[in-house]
C-alpha cells in the first residue's frame, strides 16, 4: 500500500530562506505528487504571506531572534522560546511530518527540536558559506545537512554533508528569453551596455547612494545605461535624483522579471545575499558583490569571498561603494584583458541548477529509511 508522504518545512524571515523553501517543497511533490506539506513560520515575518500565495498551509510561531544589545525583545525571548517550543511540539504532533526540513530563520530552530524530539527525521539546510546559529544548534539532532559551499565541515559533521547548492527560481533555469526580449520589455536598448544594480526587494541604501552620486559617470557614457532596482523602501526617496531622470537610467521599486533582468545585464552589482550569490552563478554574470555589514556573524562578506576565491567575483566594501561603486563597474565592461569573461565562466561553474532536486531526493530518502 502506498503511504502519503508527509513533510513539515520550517524557516523564513528572509526571501532567502523562504524561496528556497518553497523550490525545494515544489521540487519534492514532483517527485511524489500526492505529499502534503505543511510550513511552519515566525509570526509577523514575510513567509506567512508568501508561502500562502505559493499554495502552501503555514503555521505561525511566536518567535523572534535575540538581538546584541539589551531590548525589550530580548527581556520577551525566554517567554517567546517557551511558546514556540510548545506550539511546535504540538503542531509536530497533529501533522505527524515523515521527515522535518529546517531552512534557517527563527522558525526553523524550536520545530526542528521538538520534531528530533519525537523521533523524526530530520534535515537542514545551509544557505550560506558561514553557518547560522541555528543551524549550528541543530546539526547534532539532525540526520542530514544540505549545504552550498566547500568546507562546510568546520561547522558541521562531515559525515551528514551534501553539497547541493542553493535552489533557485524555476524561471531562471529554464530561461529562454532573448536578449532583444529583455530589452524591450524594460524599454531599454538592446545595444548598451547594461548595468543590473539589485539590492533586494526592499533595498541597500549603500548601492542607491553610490547610484546617487555617479551622476556625472553615467551622463558621459551614452553606451551604457542601468537597470537599478532601488527597493519600495527607497523608490520615493530616489526617484527624482539627477542620476534616476538620466535618459541611460531606469530605476524601479522591484524587478519581477529576474530572468529578463539578468539575460540584459553585461555586469552586475548586488549584495551578497546567499540566494542572490546562487542566482548569479546559475546565469553566468560577472558581478560585483558589496556584502551588507548589517548581518549576522558577517555572513554576507563570507559568501563573497567563497567567489573572490575562485576568481569568480569582485568583493567591493561598503564603505567604499559610493564612491567606487560605479567606476569599477565602467572599468569592468571597457575591459579589454577579458577579465569580465572570466569572472562569466568562473562563476557559472559554481552553479548547482539541480538543487532543490537533489535537497528533495535527500528529504525523501529520509522518509523512506524511516518506514
Amino acid at each position: 500500500m502506498n503511504i502519503k508522504v508527509k513533510v513539515i518545512i520550517s524557516g523564513g524571515g528572509t526571501g532567502g530562506h523562504i524561496f528556497p523553501a518553497i523550490a525545494i517543497a515544489k521540487a519534492i511533490q514532483t517527485i511524489q505528487p500526492d505529499a502534503e506539506i505543511l510550513f511552519v513560520g515566525a509570526k509577523g515575518r514575510m513567509e506567512m504571506e508568501k508561502v500562502p500565495k505559493a499554495g502552501y498551509p503555514i503555521e505561525g510561531l511566536w518567535i523572534s531572534g535575540f538581538q546584541r544589545k539589551l531590548t525589550v525583545q530580548n527581556l520577551l525571548f525566554p517567554l517567546k522560546l517557551l511558546s514556540s517550543l510548545t506550539k511546535a511540539r504540538r503542531i509536530v504532533k497533529r501533522f505527524q511530518p515523515d521527515v522535518a526540513v529546517g531552512v534557517g530563520g527563527y522558525a526553523s530552530g524550536p520545530t526542528l527540536q521538538m520534531a528530533a524530539q519525537l523521533g523524526i527525521p530530520c534535515l537542514i539546510q545551509e544557505q550560506n558559506s558561514y553557518a547560522g546559529a541555528t543551524n549550528r544548534l541543530l546539526a547534532k539532532k539532525v540526520q542530514k545537512i544540505c549545504v552550498a559551499y566547500d568546507k562546510m565541515e568546520r561547522y558541521f559533521p562531515k559525515e551528514k554533508i551534501r553539497i547541493t547548492g542553493n535552489p533557485v527560481r524555476n524561471d531562471l533555469i529554464n530561461n529562454e528569453a532573448t536578449k532583444a526580449q529583455a530589452a524591450d520589455y524594460f524599454t531599454l536598448n538592446v545595444n548598451k551596455k547594461t548595468i543590473l544594480i539589485i539590492g533586494g526587494s526592499l533595498g541597500a541604501r549603500t548601492l542607491n547612494q553610490a547610484m546617487a552620486e555617479s551622476t556625472e559617470w553615467l551622463r558621459g557614457r551614452t553606451d551604457v545605461q542601468v537597470l537599478w532596482q532601488c527597493g519600495s523602501l527607497y523608490y520615493e526617496e530616489y526617484k527624482n535624483l539627477q542620476t534616476s531622470k538620466l535618459p541611460n537610467v531606469l530605476i524601479t521599486a522591484f524587478i519581477d522579471r529576474m530572468d529578463l533582468a539578468y539575460r540584459l545585464a553585461d555586469v552586475a552589482i548586488a549584495r551578497a545575499g546567499a540566494l542572490t550569490v546562487s542566482e548569479l552563478c546559475l546565469v553566468g554574470k560577472p558581478a560585483i558583490l558589496v556584502p551588507s555589514p548589517n548581518v549576522t556573524e558577517d555572513h554576507q562578506t563570507k559568501n563573497a569571498m567563497a567567489l573572490v576565491e575562485k576568481d569568480a567575483a569582485i568583493l567591493l566594501k561598503d564603505a567604499d561603494a559610493t564612491l567606487q561603486m560605479i567606476p569599477k563597474a565602467l572599468q569592468l565592461l571597457d575591459d579589454n584583458n577579458f577579465v569580465k569573461e572570466k569572472l562569466a565562466i568562473n562563476i557559472q561553474k559554481l552553479a548547482k541548477p539541480n538543487a532543490a532536486a537533489e535537497i528533495a531526493g535527500e528529504v525523501l530518502k529520509l522518509v523512506k529509511g524511516n518506514r
